[in-house]
């Protein structure tokens, strides 16, 4: 449960990037009333906690391909 809440976070930190890339558009920051409005800086703070844990993702064997291979 805790891997799909972080990586549900990480797309949203990615959507957001994507939009300030692109567009110069910080949809957090537009959401929530800027940067430096406190439930903002929960959120990237939150993503950025997100996005540390799924590294370890990288390094974990698949969940799948274990109860794959134990049929």
């Amino acid at each position: 449960m805790l891997d799909r809440i972080s990586l549900i976070l990480v797309v949203i930190g990615a959507i957001n990037w994507g939009a300030i890339g692109i567009f110069q558009f910080d949809i957090v920051a537009w959401i929530f009333g800027g940067q430096d409005a406190i439930i903002s800086r929960i959120i990237y703070t939150l993503v950025a906690l997100a996005g540390i844990w799924c590294i370890s993702l990288l390094f974990r064997r698949n969940e799948m391909l274990a109860t794959n291979d134990e049929m």
